[in-house]
């Protein structure tokens, strides 16, 4: 009986430690969700530039969460140069967030095929985490005001028809 009482006393005190010393996990309400504001961000791009989300306040954005091992990642990186091109001279800003991936692997993915929109990285995956991705490629669309439009999951022809105009109801 005393064996258990001092078994219980120790299961006890490291439950009390586990929940004053684990980090506490985000709630619901701070996952980026359609409608919100989306999470400010400041990261480095793979050349060293900084991009804040607030210095693109007036234009539409267009970020998406990828990572060299995904193979429909890889899939969809011409549609969204192709997309980019469509683009241009329009208020509009592409961005590359990289998740779960190296430096090293993604500069050579880039220089490999050619990328030419700006790849983020977040080292701790930190935006990802506040954006609630789990599962990649996913997209999201800001307003130029800097709200969440649209969040797209999976694989996206990004230059048809349908998917420019997604985009082009936000500009």
């Amino acid at each position: 009986m005393k064996h258990r009482g001092i078994i219980l006393i120790v299961l006890l005190a490291i439950a009390v430690i586990a929940i004053i010393f684990l980090p506490k996990e985000r709630s619901f309400k701070e996952v980026a969700v359609v409608g919100s504001p989306a999470p400010e961000f400041e990261l480095k791009d793979i050349n060293g530039n900084l991009w804040r989300l607030s210095e693109l306040k007036g234009k539409v954005v267009f970020m998406n969460f990828w990572a060299t091992w995904c193979s429909v990642c890889k899939t969809e990186t011409p549609f969204k140069e192709a997309l980019l091109r469509q683009m241009k001279g329009k208020p509009f800003q592409m961005l590359g967030i990289i998740y779960r991936d190296n430096l090293q692997d993604v500069k050579a993915y880039v220089e490999k095929y050619g990328v030419t929109v700006p790849t983020l990285i977040s080292p701790d995956d930190e935006i990802a985490r506040l954006h609630g991705i789990a599962v990649i490629p996913q997209t999201f669309i800001i307003d130029k005001d800097g709200v969440i439009r649209e969040r797209i999951l999976g694989l996206r022809q990004w230059d048809s028809p349908e998917s420019i105009a997604l985009i082009e109801k936000w500009l």
